[in-house]
C-alpha cells in the first residue's frame, strides 16, 4: 500500500464518523428547538469542545503555526488575546446569556434574543441583525470551503472542486439532518482530534531534534529574535494582535453554544474545560511551529514549501502514514467544525428572525425543521458558488468578518445583558456604527496600523449608550426579566441587591 493509500484510508474513516454521528443526532431531533439549540440539553464539556472547535478552524492548525514560524513568538499575541477574551466570554457572557434568552420567552437566536430583551415591536432590530449574520455567514461558509478544496488540492492532488465538494457535501449531510446537536457533537469529536494531534505532533518532534535544548540552540542559530515575545513588534501592532480576544462577545456561532447549555451554572465547568482545550492546544500549535523551524534547520535536506504546512509537513515526516492521516483528518475537522456552525446560525436567521416574520404563522413543528434544513441548504449552495470564483476579494471581506460581527454585536450583547437602559434604537445604531467603521478603517491605509475591531467596538459601545439615554423611556417588564435573569445565572445577585436596596 502506498502512503497516500493509508492517508486516504484515515480521511474515509474519519468522514464516515461524521456522517454516522449526523444521523445520531437526526434520531434525536423532533421540533425546530432541537434543531436550532438541541433542546438546551448540552452538558458543559460538550458545549465547551463544541465552542472551541468551531471557534478555531483551520487557523489552529495551519495559520498559528505558520505566523509564528515565519516571525517568532510575537505572533503568539493573537492566541493570547484570543484566550484572555475567550475567558471572559465564559465568565461573564455565558451564564447570563443562558438565563436571560430562556426567561425572555426562551429566544433561540441572538436576533429574536434582542428583539425580545428590547421588547422591539417593530421587528427592524431582528430583521437587521438577521441579515448581518446571514450575509457574514454566507461569506465565512465559502472560505471553510474554499479551505477545504485547497486542502484536498494540496494534500492528495485532487481539483479544487474535487476537494470542495467531498468538504461541503459531507458537512452539509450531517448539518443538514442532524442540525445543531449534530454540528455540536461533530464539534466534540473534531476538537477531541484537534487536542490529540496538536499533543502528539510537537512531543514526536521535539524527540527528532534531540530535546529542548538541542531545540533552542538550532533555533537561535537561524534567528534568536524568532524566540522573543517583542522582537519585531510595535504597541500597536501587540495591541491590534490582543485586540482579537474583543470579537469573542459578538460571535454567534460560538456565543448560541452558550444558550444550549442545561443551566446558567454550567458555564462555570464549561470555562474550565473549554479554556483548558484552548491553552493546549493553542501552546502545541505555537510549539510544533518553534519546533519546526530547529527540525527544518537539521534537516536541510527536506524543503518546506509554505509554512502554513509545517504542522502537515513535521507529521507526515515523523508518523506512519496511517497516523499521517489521522492528522491530515485533524485539520479537515477544523475546518469543517466552523463550516458546520455557521450553517446552522445561518439556517437559524433564515428561519427564526426572517420566514417566521413574513411567513406561515401557524407551521408546524416539523415543518419549521424542514425549512431549517432548506436554509442550511440554500446557504451551502449559494457559499458553495461563491467558493468557486476563488476570488481574493471575498477572502478580504472573511478577513474582517470577526472584526465585523465583534463590533456590530458584541456591545449589544454586553450593554443587553448588563445594562437595563439599553434601548432599541441604542442597539441599532450601535450594530450599524461597529459595522460601518470595521468596513471603512478596514479597508483604508488605518487598517495597517491598528486592527479595525478596536475603533469599531469602541465607536459602536459609545454609540449604544449616548442613542440609548436619548431614547430610553422606563419598562418594568424589561427590569422585571433584567433582575430575574440576574438572579438565575448568579444566584447572590438578588441577595446583593436586596442589601443596596435597604
Amino acid at each position: 500500500m502506498t502512503d497516500q493509500t493509508f492517508q486516504i484510508i484515515a480521511i474515509v474513516l474519519y468522514l464516515a464518523g461524521m456522517v454516522a454521528i449526523g444521523y445520531f443526532a437526526f434520531r434525536q431531533t423532533n421540533d425546530l428547538d432541537d434543531y436550532m439549540l438541541a433542546g438546551r440539553g448540552l452538558k458543559p464539556g460538550t458545549a465547551a469542545l463544541s465552542a472551541g472547535a468551531s471557534d478555531m478552524s483551520g487557523w489552529l492548525l495551519l495559520g498559528l503555526p505558520g505566523a509564528i514560524y515565519v516571525s517568532g513568538l510575537v505572533e503568539a499575541w493573537i492566541a493570547i488575546g484570543l484566550t484572555i477574551g475567550a475567558w471572559l466570554n465564559w465568565k461573564f457572557v455565558a451564564p447570563r446569556l443562558r438565563s436571560y434568552t430562556f426567561v425572555s420567552k426562551n429566544s433561540i437566536t441572538i436576533p429574536s434574543f434582542f428583539e425580545n430583551r428590547l421588547k422591539d415591536t417593530s421587528r427592524v432590530l431582528r430583521v437587521a441583525s438577521g441579515v448581518i449574520i446571514l450575509v457574514f455567514f454566507t461569506f465565512y461558509v465559502s472560505s471553510g470551503m474554499v479551505a477545504g478544496g485547497v486542502f484536498f488540492e494540496n494534500s492528495f492532488g485532487s481539483t479544487f472542486l474535487t476537494g470542495m465538494l467531498i468538504v461541503a457535501g459531507v458537512t452539509l449531510l450531517y448539518t443538514l439532518f442532524g442540525g445543531f446537536l449534530g454540528a455540536t457533537l461533530t464539534d466534540v469529536a473534531q476538537g477531541i482530534l484537534m487536542f490529540v494531534a496538536l499533543v502528539a505532533v510537537p512531543l514526536f518532534a521535539l524527540n527528532a531534534t534531540g530535546g529542548v535544548t538541542a531545540t533552542l540552540d538550532s533555533i537561535r542559530e537561524v534567528n534568536p529574535d524568532l524566540l522573543s515575545i517583542t522582537a519585531g513588534g510595535s504597541v500597536l501592532g501587540v495591541i491590534s494582535a490582543a485586540a482579537w480576544g474583543l470579537g469573542y462577545v459578538g460571535q454567534p456561532h460560538i456565543i448560541v453554544r452558550f444558550m444550549a447549555m442545561r443551566t446558567p451554572q454550567d458555564a462555570t465547568a464549561g470555562r474550565r474545560i473549554g479554556i483548558g482545550w484552548m491553552v493546549i492546544t493553542a501552546l502545541g500549535a505555537i510549539a510544533t511551529a518553534l519546533i519546526g523551524i530547529a527540525y527544518f534547520q537539521q534537516h536541510p535536506e527536506v524543503t518546506l514549501g509554505n509554512p502554513e504546512t509545517v504542522f502537515l509537513l513535521l507529521s507526515q515526516t515523523l508518523f506512519h502514514p496511517f497516523i499521517a492521516g489521522l492528522v491530515l483528518a485533524a485539520v479537515l475537522a477544523a475546518i469543517m467544525s466552523t463550516i458546520s456552525s455557521q450553517l446552522i446560525v445561518s439556517s437559524s436567521a433564515l428561519v427564526e428572525d426572517l420566514y417566521k416574520i413574513v411567513g406561515k404563522k401557524d407551521a408546524s413543528p416539523k415543518q419549521l425543521v424542514m425549512l431549517g434544513r432548506l436554509g442550511v441548504l440554500v446557504v451551502a449552495v449559494v457559499a458553495g458558488l461563491i467558493a468557486l470564483n476563488r476570488d481574493s476579494t471575498i477572502l478580504e471581506l472573511v478577513g474582517f468578518a470577526w472584526a465585523g460581527f465583534g463590533a456590530a454585536f458584541g456591545p449589544v450583547v454586553l450593554l443587553s445583558l448588563y445594562w437595563k437602559k439599553l434601548t432599541t434604537w441604542g442597539a441599532l445604531a450601535s450594530m450599524v456604527t461597529g459595522a460601518v467603521v470595521v468596513f471603512i478603517w478596514g479597508n483604508s491605509p488605518l487598517g495597517d496600523i491598528m486592527y479595525e475591531i478596536v475603533p469599531g467596538f469602541i465607536a459602536s459601545l459609545i454609540v449604544a449608550v449616548v442613542v440609548s439615554y436619548a431614547t430610553y423611556k422606563p419598562n418594568a417588564e424589561i427590569d422585571a426579566e433584567f433582575d430575574t435573569a440576574a438572579e438565575q445565572a448568579h444566584p447572590k445577585y438578588k441577595a446583593s441587591t436586596e442589601k443596596t436596596s435597604a
